[in-house]
């Protein structure tokens, strides 16, 4: 017998490709979830509450669920964005601009960070006001083109399809309200109850 083969012992015939993740070298590369399940993890990780859609019939389905489960079909809602209301408007939406009549805010936002889990929104959504000026309940309607790997790439994104007149007040909403929302690190961070309805459009 080889003595290298006594002292090391025989070599495994596993390739690397077969090795599971746990087991790989702490100098390999990590393998990486495509953006869209890396934002989906991260955002549920946050407290966010996510409905996945192919159709348009299924945005309509979901919307009308949270109005359901909240009972905020006869309710005011605030709308900055008006697309959204020929959108809905199979609901005869009772919209406002003044968030002290309005049960919820409905809006789109600019991206989803995959990074971090967070929505990029600006002035496009929210006009000048800050975050904890907006109703507590937040229902978001985006699309999976708009996934980017972090801010950075978010921002650039805002400018190139604002080469006009670029947004102003872009911010992040990241912390997301929970059934226990007795956690100290959310504290004083304007946490939303938010919904998220995502329409696959790629």
């Amino acid at each position: 017998m080889s003595l290298f083969r006594k002292l090391f012992g025989k070599k495994s015939d596993q390739s690397e490709e077969q090795i599971p993740n746990q087991e790989r070298g702490k100098y390999m590369p990590e393998v990486k979830l495509p953006a869209d399940e890396r934002f989906t993890i991260n955002f549920k990780a946050n407290g966010g509450k996510f409905l996945y859609c192919e159709n348009m019939k299924e945005v309509k389905d979901s919307f009308n669920s949270i109005l359901d489960e909240n009972q905020w079909h006869n309710d005011k809602v605030f709308l900055i964005d008006e697309r959204l209301s020929s959108l809905f408007k199979d609901f005869n939406l009772n919209t406002t601009k003044k968030v002290s009549e309005s049960s919820y805010f409905l809006s789109t936002c600019e991206y989803l960070i995959s990074d971090d889990g967070s929505l990029l929104i600006s002035s496009n959504q929210i006009a000048e006001k800050k975050l904890k000026e907006l109703p507590e309940h937040f229902i978001i309607y985006a699309t999976t083109s708009q996934f980017v790997e972090n801010i950075g790439e978010g921002l650039k994104g805002i400018k190139e399809k604002s080469k006009t007149s670029i947004p102003t007040n872009i911010t992040t909403i990241k912390h997301f309200k929970t059934a226990d929302d007795k956690d100290f690190l959310t504290y004083g961070s304007s946490a939303k109850d938010l919904y998220l309805i995502l329409l696959e459009d790629l």
